[in-house]
């Protein structure tokens, strides 16, 4: 498959200034050359739409840079899927902008101005204009309203949340180097076969839901142990 610039662009769903930006930037590798077009192929298309899931991620331009340095410039658009489908089942969704008629239908409920400013404080949603926010979070938007109406301090609302972060934030980094220890690094070392590549893009697809149903069932035991241990007390 040849592409030119422009079809490159159009298949990877962003502009031609954003390709040679990219290329610019060393994240795409050169194109081969006939006579004075260059022309891509699979490998870019398959760079690109990765370097668009680590945006989706919310990763910064320098922490693109940083990881497609770990992935040789010559690797196979196929070894570039591997990377995406490891990466696109733990994708968190985009942030929308709606107005405060929309918040209130998607939350369920009317949600008045301390409910908002509360939403606010806890990185749910941003304000972006007099009738417009953004929801940062849209899947938790219906959770965090009840939340946020309860009568508890905002002090309160704030540090648990502050919590829950900070320990998701740590668990999550050490199952992600697990599973690149465990599962990624033999892949590599066994010669990376495309059966064996198969295999870890669907153990990739199914891994996220059963890791989100383990999460919820195991802090379900620790907060009831806790609610024990302190009546015990």
């Amino acid at each position: 498959m040849d592409l030119t610039v422009d079809e490159l662009a159009a298949r990877a769903g962003v502009t031609v200034r954003t390709v040679r930006f990219y290329a610019g930037r060393g994240l795409l590798p050169p194109p081969r050359l006939r006579g004075r077009t260059g022309l891509y192929g699979p490998d870019h298309l398959a760079r690109l739409e990765l370097v668009r899931e680590l945006q989706s991620l919310g990763l910064t331009l320098a922490a693109i840079e940083k990881h497609l340095r770990k992935i040789p410039l010559d690797a196979p658009a196929e070894d570039l899927a591997l990377q995406r489908a490891l990466l696109s089942p733990w994708a968190p969704e985009r942030p929308e902008d709606v107005g405060r008629h929309e918040l209130d239908r998607r939350a369920g409920r009317h949600l008045d101005d301390d409910t908002l400013k509360r939403l606010e404080a806890l990185g749910v949603i941003e304000h972006v204009g007099p009738d417009s926010v953004r929801v940062i979070m849209p899947a938790l938007l219906g959770t965090s309203a009840e939340l946020a109406a309860l009568p508890m301090p905002l002090d309160t609302l704030i540090a648990s949340h502050e919590a829950v972060e900070r320990h998701t934030t740590a668990l999550a980094a050490e199952l992600q180097q697990v599973f690149q220890d465990t599962v990624v690094r033999s892949y590599r070392e066994s010669g990376r076969s495309p059966e064996e590549r198969d295999r870890l893009m669907e153990l990739a697809g199914k891994l996220k839901p059963l890791m989100i149903q383990s999460l919820v069932s195991s802090f379900q035991l620790a907060v009831d142990k806790a609610i024990r241990t302190s009546t015990d007390r």
